[in-house]
């Protein structure tokens, strides 16, 4: 019998579920899985291949090219891609985009979804990610669902960007993270939605702190830590 526990966060891109994930896996000893990362390696390289992303007939063929895994170096998760440490790379603002977008296509979806369940299997995880609850891990033991408003999203992706020194105008980031929602919302394969026995967190207006520390308190609430 499986005795590993699982947690699965979901929610729309800048809510937050990454940060707040990486640091509730860290308090608890579970092992962080950034699903999202594993799309972003896939989008770079397409973008690095000069492919078009929301053009399947041009990402297919490049899948058997990509040797992409996950590397936990002191509990934290690096992005192997092709050899290469990509965890950087991945997070610049064009690949974003070309995440959403290959993600939309169903052979990018199967080619990542043993490596995301074989995770899951042999360790304690907190996954997050569009469909983690709903197609990924649908037998998770903790199901959130993590959001907050568009506005309150892009003010945080320009605060993060500020932070390492790039300044991006804060209506094309609102833009973009309401395109990114309607794309992820409305894909024919496993779009962006709760599943049914999620408990919805709205984090709007929190700071990151009061987020780490619900999110914290309700997991272990519900797998009996103590």
């Amino acid at each position: 019998m499986n005795s590993t526990r699982s947690v699965a966060i979901d929610g729309p891109s800048g809510a937050g579920k990454s940060t707040i994930a990486r640091a509730v896996s860290k308090m608890l000893g579970f092992i962080y899985v950034d699903t999202g990362a594993l799309y972003r390696a896939i989008g770079l390289y397409a973008l690095t291949c000069g492919a078009d992303t929301k053009n399947p007939a041009q990402v297919v063929p490049l899948l058997k090219r990509i040797d992409v895994s996950l590397r936990f170096v002191k509990d934290e998760q690096r992005v192997i891609l092709n050899g290469e440490d990509v965890s950087q790379r991945i997070r610049e603002n064009a690949v974003s985009m070309a995440a959403s977008n290959v993600s939309a296509i169903p052979e990018v979806r199967a080619f990542l979804f043993d490596l995301q369940r074989s995770i899951a299997a042999a360790n304690n995880v907190i996954m997050d990610g569009r469909d983690i609850g709903t197609v990924v891990l649908p037998n998770a033991d903790v199901k959130i669902f993590l959001t907050a408003t568009p506005e309150d999203r892009a003010m945080r992706r320009c605060d993060e960007l500020a932070a390492k020194g790039q300044t991006i105008d804060y209506e094309t980031i609102l833009k973009e993270i309401k395109e990114r929602d309607y794309n992820d919302s409305h894909r024919d394969i496993a779009p962006l939605k709760k599943a049914g026995d999620a408990v919805v967190v709205d984090t709007t207006g929190y700071l990151l702190e009061d987020s780490i520390a619900e999110i914290s308190a309700l997991i272990k609430s519900r797998l009996g830590i103590h």
